[in-house]
């Protein structure tokens, strides 16, 4: 028997309502904010998550599935889906459009990583872009969603904590203060850390080696370095966080693992297990670095697989979608009038099964019970002849007596 690759997972009936549940819940946020659905590729060229993600990130480094097609070029499944998104945003001319562009995704992602608890090789994102707005505003207004996602869920205990890791200008400036602190020790330092030191020395304090850590303990803080822009941008992020009244902590560690960052990073983190369940920032610089004109963004990402373990576990009775009527039919005319009757009920968006083995109704009772039914309907011989029939409503066993046309069977229902 073939099975699934490692790191994926089937997704079964028992638990894809869930996800439906909470998967509509989060649109409906995304929704009421006036973000836009869009969806992009699986796969993109290979350069765009070289030159969007980076590449002195985990992501470029170690863990996309990059392969050559059958014309000699690259192709990586998308890692993470700001890059795809800003692309498509370029190449689709939106940056015309009325500014800001909300936008917001549910995609399959795919990196080869460790698989342990909550982190597949195919996972799930559901992300939002705000693409136009350099104000503080926007990036208030993208946490302030993200917040709200939670609260639409109801998942308690997620803490906020923010970040600002500055623009170019002033993050130059700390950089060179960052390499003569981790200088010193530069030798003890892991390969991946001594590969970031020239390219990239913030990436070394997004380290995960234990040592390097270790060696990180003490280091200077962006936040210390901040120009004044940055400075008065990040004050009054904080601000209006505060007037929302939205608590936060500032959390200088906080750099994110992607190279396209500037200015306010956050993550909304499970208090219980102090793991990430939500995170983003703003990226001003990636639109002009594939190719369009300056456009600062703000957006975030939350793993949908981490989401639901959480959402399963703050909400014991998650509605499952059952049929509202189950109709036993046997003959040849008896069948006409059930599908009849099923065709017009499941127009007007009710579910309805009925019989398609030709089973005895003995049996197609039992099926109904094991389905969990709302109500049924029997069409015999008698039923058909008469135009009347009985409704049974399997919860409290009570029966009642129908004209057997929809209209009456809709006012039992």
């Amino acid at each position: 028997m073939i099975q699934k690759p490692k790191g994926t997972k089937d997704l079964l009936p028992e638990e894809s309502y869930k996800w439906q549940d909470a998967e509509e819940k989060v649109k409906n946020v995304l929704e009421n904010y006036n973000f836009k659905e869009i969806r992009v590729p699986v796969f993109e060229y290979t350069e765009l998550f070289q030159r969007g993600v980076g590449e002195t990130t985990d992501v470029v480094q170690k863990e996309m599935y990059t392969f050559d097609d059958k014309g000699g070029r690259s192709i990586t499944l998308r890692p993470e889906g700001t890059a795809g998104v800003v692309r498509a945003y370029l190449e689709n001319g939106m940056a015309s459009l009325p500014s800001p562009v909300k936008l917001w995704y549910n995609m399959a992602m795919y990196r080869y990583e460790n698989v342990q608890k909550g982190r597949l090789r195919e996972f799930h994102q559901i992300g939002a872009e705000l693409i136009g707005s350099g104000s503080y505003l926007a990036d208030v207004e993208v946490i302030l969603m993200a917040n709200n996602i939670f609260n639409s869920l109801n998942i308690p205990n997620i803490s906020l904590n923010i970040n600002s890791i500055g623009c170019p200008k002033c993050r130059s400036n700390y950089q060179k203060i960052l390499k003569e602190f981790i200088g010193k020790n530069l030798d003890d330092y892991c390969d991946t850390c001594k590969s970031r030191f020239e390219k990239n020395p913030l990436r070394i304090l997004d380290c995960k080696e234990k040592k390097c850590k270790e060696f990180n303990v003490g280091a200077p803080k962006m936040i210390d370095y901040l120009c004044d822009d940055c400075k008065e941008h990040f004050e009054n992020v904080k601000m209006m966080l505060n007037e929302a009244n939205i608590k936060f902590q500032i959390d200088s560690n906080i750099v994110r693992g992607l190279d396209y960052y500037t200015k306010t990073v956050f993550e909304f983190v499970d208090e219980k297990t102090g793991l990430t369940v939500l995170g983003g920032g703003r990226y001003d610089g990636l639109v002009e670095e594939f190719g369009g004109q300056h456009t600062p963004a703000v957006g975030f990402a939350t793993g949908v697989e981490r989401l639901m373990e959480m959402y399963e576990e703050y909400n014991k009775n998650i509605n499952k979608k059952i049929p509202d009527l189950y109709i036993l039919s046997q003959g040849l005319e008896e069948n006409k009038k059930a599908i009849k009757i099923s065709e017009e009920l499941r127009k007007r968006n009710y579910i309805v099964e009925k019989d398609i083995f030709e089973r005895s109704f003995k049996s197609q009772m039992k099926y109904a019970d094991k389905i969990n039914a709302k109500n049924l309907i029997v069409i015999g011989e008698d039923e058909l002849k008469n135009g009347k029939a009985k409704i049974k409503n399997m919860s409290t066993g009570e029966e009642k007596d129908i004209v057997l046309e929809v209209a009456d069977i809709l006012k039992n229902l």
